[in-house]
């Protein structure tokens, strides 16, 4: 066991009320937004004219400052609602070694250390949305112009939820509490340090899924909540393991149907 961590008695009703209602005003704030962006995609006579829409074509600096923001909160509206767990698991851990107040301030920057992963992820997914678009594989409307792009990244997802690496990195995921008496380190930096290792796991389980979007809609609203609703499956529930590889085989055969269509 690193550092003095302890498993923790259950919090009490009001703290754990009290995370998972910040935790939900924080998503319904990311959903909130990605679904006033597609609504200003689907009635571009007034989305043009957006502060938060991009350019269709020939992105310049801001717009790339645009789709990073978008990809950003997109990772948070369906990130969010797994890694309740993690921050219940910290606070626990730190209020049973009487951090009092504190313990929320270290759990805030726990979730800091976790969404700067996200946020780096965000970045490159912005640079291969780009690519993609000046490629003309993605459309301007941020679909897919391409069912073979679309069909490798189904099979590729799919294919990953079988690898070892996706089996280690879901371990960490569905064991926050194994995961922080493992990694745990003190004081407010070492906060932050748990939120990165704790991402960077996340990340390695999730980062292929995260990149289907880009096959079913960047903007697809109805997509996103699925790959959510998938991700707390996954990640939380009993059998989450199992439903993943389930899941896995079904994305190779969709992408092999799209291929042989």
């Amino acid at each position: 066991m690193a550092g003095d961590a302890q498993v923790a008695p259950p919090s009490s009703t009001r703290e754990r009320v009290g995370a998972i209602g910040a935790l939900a005003a924080l998503a319904a704030l990311a959903w909130g937004y990605m679904l006033y962006m597609e609504w200003g995609m689907r009635h571009m006579e007034f989305g043009a004219d957006m502060a938060i829409m991009p350019a269709m074509t020939d992105w310049r600096l801001p717009d790339l400052g645009l789709v990073c923001a978008m990809w950003a909160v997109m990772m948070g509206a369906m990130m969010l609602p797994s890694v309740a767990p993690m921050a219940l698991a910290y606070l626990r851990i730190q209020r049973s070694r009487g951090a009092g107040a504190r313990a929320y301030f270290c759990a805030s920057l726990l979730l800091g250390g976790y969404a700067a992963v996200w946020l780096g992820f965000s970045v490159a997914a912005t640079l291969l949305q780009w690519g993609l678009l000046e490629a003309a594989l993605i459309t301007p409307m941020m679909d897919s112009a391409s069912t073979v792009l679309s069909a490798t990244l189904l099979v590729g997802a799919g294919i990953f939820q079988f690898t070892p690496l996706k089996r280690v990195c879901l371990t960490g995921c569905r064991s926050p509490v194994e995961f922080l008496l493992r990694a745990w380190q003190e004081g407010a930096g070492g906060a932050f340090v748990l939120g990165v290792k704790n991402g960077a796991a996340c990340l390695g389980c999730c980062w292929a899924l995260m990149l289907l979007p880009l096959a079913l809609g960047v903007m697809n609203l109805l997509w996103m909540a699925v790959l959510t609703l998938f991700l707390v499956i996954e990640k939380i529930l009993p059998g989450g393991d199992w439903f993943g590889r389930a899941a896995g085989f079904g994305l190779i055969l969709w992408g092999g149907a799209l291929l042989l269509r």
